[in-house]
């Protein structure tokens, strides 16, 4: 991968005249079955320029309340686009398409119109969850028929791909833009990929500026995502498996769900242990196994290229140890390592 970054041809993107950029964006979108494509620096500015280009301000998203667009983008919506957001739950973390019938607010009203809805595919705090094709295409059907637009907040879109074998432009046409990551599971050093209509594109590209996400030779890291399309993306499935066989032997301690383990990530649920998610980390961290917590009682593990076998095998042995006895004080405090 660096060595195709150091080959790169590379211009000036924004005046358009970077041909590996151009290449990358036209590659997604074309994978995707869109127009045309924009590379950004991340998948959160992918997201907010997509959602900012079909939604005016004073409009209203609808999106799941552990969705990333609403929980992790630091308000973007609300405090760059002028957005307002209302939140869905459901008890198994994938789409119900009544639910959300049953909160778009029509034009004309006195409640604040929904202009679009945000879909996360995979679901991340959730475990990695995959939303089922036939729910998607119900809820294509519910927006063309009420005039909200679709967008599909795809940084494990990929995952999503190979867990399922559904082709990515069955995905890609249910949603007016979609952003897909070529950094977490493909591995590139950064950069994301927003597609859409020829129109919406050049709306974002309009707002990718305005954030201060133009880039000048940035060939040098759409070459490394040209590279993660043709090396990582079909060799996704040995981290799926690998996190079932992470999920399979801490089966055990009962903390884990194996049927909620859809792609690459295993959620441990420390509710029915003495563990803090916080304690659980750090003691984890102590003996080289990194995770995160994402809830007070919940701990997320992701495998990814740069896990392998022996890694999985390590991870086991220390959360088989540490579930099996009382966390103590000296543990909740220890250091993370370096990376």
């Amino acid at each position: 991968m660096r060595a195709a970054m150091a080959r790169a041809d590379v211009g000036d993107d924004v005046y358009g005249e970077d041909r590996t950029v151009r290449a990358l964006e036209e590659r997604v979108a074309g994978m995707l079955g869109h127009e045309a494509g924009l590379f950004l620096p991340s998948g959160t500015m992918a997201n907010q320029v997509a959602v900012q280009a079909v939604v005016p301000r004073g409009g209203e998203v609808l999106c799941a309340a552990d969705a990333h667009f609403v929980s992790y983008e630091a308000g973007a919506a609300a405090a760059h686009g002028g957005i307002s957001t209302r939140t869905w739950t459901t008890e198994d973390g994938l789409i119900d398409v009544d639910t959300i019938a049953g909160m778009i607010h029509p034009a004309g009203s006195f409640a604040n119109q929904t202009s679009a809805v945000v879909v996360e595919q995979t679901a991340n705090l959730p475990g990695g969850l995959i939303h089922p094709l036939q729910r998607l295409t119900a809820l294509h059907q519910l927006a063309a028929s009420t005039g909200v637009a679709l967008h599909c907040d795809g940084a494990r879109l990929w995952h999503a791909h190979i867990a399922t074998g559904t082709p990515l432009p069955a995905y890609g046409r249910i949603f007016d833009t979609v952003s897909v990551c070529l950094s977490k599971g493909l591995g590139a050093p950064v950069g994301s990929v927003m597609v859409g209509s020829a129109w919406l594109v050049a709306e974002a590209r309009r707002l990718r500026q305005r954030a201060g996400g133009a880039m000048r030779q940035a060939g040098v890291l759409a070459a490394a995502g040209l590279y993660a399309l043709d090396h990582h993306v079909g060799r996704l499935g040995d981290d799926h498996r690998r996190a079932q066989r992470l999920a399979a032997e801490l089966a055990h301690t009962g903390v884990v769900e194996t049927g909620r383990v859809h792609s690459n990530i295993v959620v441990l649920d420390l509710h029915e242990t003495r563990w803090t998610a916080a304690a659980l980390v750090a003691a984890a961290a102590g003996r080289d196994v990194l995770s995160v917590a994402i809830a007070p009682r919940r701990v997320r593990l992701v495998t990814h290229l740069d896990v392998t076998e022996r890694h999985v095998e390590r991870a086991v042995r220390v959360f088989t140890d540490l579930l099996g006895r009382h966390p103590s004080r000296e543990e909740g405090k220890q250091r993370r390592p370096g990376r």
